[in-house]
């Protein structure tokens, strides 16, 4: 196989098409990029932003370009030597009537050819949960009527603009004894609906008539193989599995052969063609069995194919050596980066700080307030899921006379799930249960058990040994089931507690609150980086290091900036309560209490901080847009934090107020002066962090990814503020610029540049082993590394922790900053000639090298030698 030397994410949709994606190619190679890593191109439902809602399989997205364009892409990239990875959504499609497969699986139930496909429980009707009240109540309104649907001929119970198929089967029933339509039906043996063949008027005439009738209307739905039902029950009731809480995505049953077969039938012909030469796997923690999956995906597409998977690893969390695949998307590179780049000296001053700030109900330590996210998720969002599984386990507990109530048993599920500390376990049918697994379940287990009644202690242990004891689950019908849905469910009440919810909750230090971080431990310093990457060195050689993605929190550079508070916290904190009595006069009130509350108000003045634009307030055009990013950011955040907002019953009066207070303190001139001039050198000791996160992603181990622009800069919030249309036409690879804060972007981009040619021209080194290199100073000034052997080598040295170190004319530690501080050579590397890569020059190591020499005029240095 031939891994990809470095990748560039691009986003396919909301202007970008295959056709301005080629006019991309000639500056993807000048950067240095060897694979262009393209965002889902399926066709989707109409207007998708994203393209993770696909409606056909078998079908490239026309609007994009077709299949034709992507041909004409892949043979662009392909005749300058690049190649083309596909981000694939194995796990869900579109639960859309744009879906012909959902389509037929509504108008046909569980007789359609489709029925399998899609993740339903067909115990029962199928559940449509599209409706903006109950049944009755839309009913009564006349926003049910019974129509034609004049795209597909075909007799629909019309809600505003959808038009939901009839079974063909009830037609008669539908149209009995009106107007000269009775007996219409579909022949038995037939997929086609058959209408009477009357004219369209005397038709919709009649259909007017049924649709007065209230009654009737109720008794034609009552004969579907679905229900419409209010959106807002889908948490509590719902016949199909959806992707975490989106009743609008249902789940394939990819774990079919014939439906895996279906689903990536087009995909494997565009790999066996060599059209695309990489996969990546969206959301592979939502499959049955993601490692059977792998395995039937590498035997189709062969050795030969690069693909890596979703999959957030937490802290300590081995990546699965079993899977015949090459790594994951980068997300716990990012979290290593914190350990190199914030102060883990800091001592949690700023949580400190935050602490007395947080809601009267949000009070306890972080793991608390985890478990209490995790809780309110199982509880609320996934109510339903929780209840399937209970029953489930109630079933199988009474067929082995275990005495244990339905609410236990309810309750230990909670516990389970609760303490589980990673996203999901991986035991399936085929494999029973690893090692790994059974010691992470035993320890979640005890740590249920703890301060409960003995009948849940009882029935923890019941749903322990379902999860664990392959022999008691072979024996109880049911149970691999069970374990498959109980993993299933694990994984989004992480993903929905952590990364939507209490990560917009504790807003002590948002720099760490990123997908795959960990806000509540304290930053390791360059030995747990160092740790870390030597780990990688030997499990993700050929994983994806990213740092910023279309998922990620904030941008890369924003998050830069941020580690740097935790290098003046004291300094930090005194500014936000200086800025908090210059603003108290924009508070609002709102149910009796000021807002902001103070936690929001905290979150703002970080936030700020993160997206604040270089240039500052001489920036008007970012200046201009910052109001109305910060204000769709706010209200974001307060929707995932539900605490004082959610997405299901926004608290439309709470967010206007708090847009409000936002809008006034952007115009607050005495603010915006404190707040510029306090900022400044966190802004330069910003970018300093984000050119030495830049070059340690390209130089160690793993494969550099580069998000759309981001080569450039990235101080972007969270999505959609993170998905910008790309300027194609602007963007070349500049002359050498000077390092500094107004020529960043020019700078940044330039290395880049530098370093993947080096990177290309120089492979070896890349793919060898990983040292760290110590320093004089503990590491406190700069980190380093080498990468490869005394036969073709590369030395990394990146600055950190240069607040208030930084020269005035330029981006580059002061003479002070680095007096006396050594980079100490290994002695199989004394006596080696290595050049600069970033400057030209050339200079012969030896036993230790004073960070002036190393640094030269560059903030940064990487040196090779071969």
């Amino acid at each position: 196989m031939t891994s990809p030397r470095s990748t560039y994410r691009l986003q396919f949709r909301n202007g970008m098409n295959f056709g301005m994606a080629r006019q991309l190619v000639p500056y993807l190679e000048q950067l240095g990029i060897s694979h262009l890593y393209a965002s889902p191109v399926m066709t989707a439902v109409s207007g998708s932003t994203h393209g993770y809602d696909i409606t056909h399989p078998d079908e490239i997205d026309p609007s994009l370009g077709g299949i034709d364009g992507l041909h004409g892409l892949a043979d662009d990239l392909h005749a300058r030597g690049m190649g083309l990875i596909l981000d694939i959504v194995s796990n869900h499609m579109a639960a859309s009537l744009e879906n012909p497969w959902w389509r037929s699986v509504v108008a046909w139930g569980a007789e359609s050819p489709f029925s399998r496909h899609v993740d339903i429980d067909w115990s029962q009707k199928l559940t449509l949960p599209f409706l903006g009240k109950d049944f009755a109540a839309e009913l009564a309104e006349g926003a049910i009527r019974l129509a034609l649907d004049p795209e597909h001929d075909a007799l629909a119970l019309r809600y505003h603009d959808s038009f939901y198929p009839l079974h063909p089967g009830t037609y008669g029933q539908a149209l009995d004894g009106y107007g000269g339509f009775s007996g219409a039906a579909c022949p038995a043996d037939t997929r086609q609906a058959v209408l009477p063949a009357n004219t369209r008027a005397a038709l919709e005439e009649t259909l007017e008539t049924i649709s007065a009738d209230h009654a009737q209307l109720a008794a034609i739905h009552d004969a579907q193989p679905w229900t419409l039902t209010d959106w807002k029950t889908a948490s509590r009731h719902l016949s199909y599995r959806r992707f975490f809480e989106i009743a609008g995505l249902v789940g394939l049953r990819v774990e079919d052969p014939q439906v895996f077969d279906d689903s990536h039938r087009l995909i494997l012909d565009l790999v066996r063609a060599g059209v695309v030469d990489g996969l990546r796997i969206d959301h592979v923690d939502g499959l049955a069995d993601p490692k059977a999956y792998l395995e039937r995906l590498r035997g189709a597409v062969g050795p030969d194919v690069y693909i890596v998977v979703e999959k957030i690893l937490e802290r300590q969390e081995p990546f699965a050596a079993e899977w015949p695949v090459e790594g994951t998307t980068g997300y716990e590179f990012i979290a290593s980066l914190a350990d190199a780049l914030v102060d883990e000296r800091e001592g949690g001053r700023l949580a400190e700080a935050f602490g007395p700030l947080r809601h009267e109900d949000d009070r306890g330590t972080y793991v608390q307030e985890m478990h209490a996210a995790k809780r309110q998720m199982l509880a609320d969002n996934f109510e339903g899921e929780v209840r399937s599984l209970a029953r489930a386990a109630k079933d199988m507990a009474d067929r082995a006379d275990s005495d244990l109530s339905r609410s236990s048993l309810t309750e230990a599920i909670y516990g389970m799930v609760i303490a589980l500390p990673v996203y999901r376990t991986y035991t399936s049918a085929t494999t029973g249960v690893n090692e790994r697994d059974r010691q992470l379940l035993a320890e979640a287990r005890q740590q249920a058990q703890e301060s409960v009644r003995p009948e849940v202690r009882e029935a923890i242990d019941f749903i322990w040994e379902l999860l664990i004891d392959d022999k008691i689950c072979s024996a109880l019908s049911g149970c691999p089931e069970f374990r498959m849905r109980f993993q299933q469910l694990s994984g989004p009440i992480m993903a929905k507690a952590l990364e939507d919810t209490l990560f917009y909750r504790e807003n002590a230090f948002i720099a760490l609150n990123e997908v795959g971080g960990d806000p509540g431990r304290q930053a390791g310093g360059p030995a747990t980086f160092h740790a870390a990457m030597q780990a990688r060195t030997q499990t993700l050689p050929h994983g994806l290091s990213a740092t910023s993605t279309h998922d990620t929190k904030r941008g890369e550079d924003a998050r830069a900036r941020l580690y740097a508070l935790s290098e003046a916290p004291e300094r930090w904190i005194a500014a936000t309560q200086r800025w908090t009595a210059l603003n108290a006069r924009f508070h609002r009130e709102h149910a009796g209490h000021p807002v902001p509350e103070p936690d929001v108000e905290w979150l703002i003045y970080q936030a700020l901080a993160g997206a604040w634009p270089i240039g500052g307030r001489d920036d008007r055009p970012a200046m201009d847009a910052l109001t109305n990013r910060m204000q769709r950011y706010i209200e974001k955040a307060a929707r995932e934090a539900k605490i004082r907002s959610n997405w299901s019953l926004p608290e439309l009066h709470y967010e206007r107020k708090v847009a409000g207070f936002v809008e006034d303190l952007l115009a607050h001139t005495a603010f915006l002066d404190d707040f510029s001039e306090a900022l400044a050198p966190f802004i330069d000791a910003g970018l300093m962090n984000s050119l030495a996160q830049t070059l340690i992603k390209l130089t160690a181990p793993g494969i550099p990814d580069i998000y759309q622009g981001s080569e450039r800069c990235d101080f972007s919030l969270v999505d959609p503020d993170n998905r910008p249309l790309l300027d194609v036409a602007s963007l070349e690879v500049p002359q050498k610029p000077r390092a500094s804060r107004t020529q960043f972007a020019h700078y940044k981009q330039w290395l880049v540049g530098a370093v993947l040619a080096a990177r290309n021209k120089h492979p070896c080194p890349f793919t060898g082993p990983y040292t760290p290199l110590a320093l004089s100073d503990g590491s406190r000034q700069a980190l380093a590394f080498l990468r490869g052997t005394p036969q073709a080598f590369a030395i990394t040295v990146v600055p950190r922790l240069t607040f208030g170190k930084i020269r005035p004319d330029g981006l580059q530690l002061t003479d002070e900053a680095m007096r006396d501080i050594a980079l100490t050579v290994r002695p199989e590397f004394v006596g080696r000639t290595v050049r600069s890569v970033l400057d030209g020059r050339t200079f012969t190591l030896g036993r230790d090298l004073l960070l002036p020499g190393v640094f030269g005029q560059e903030p940064v240095a990487l040196l090779l030698g071969d």
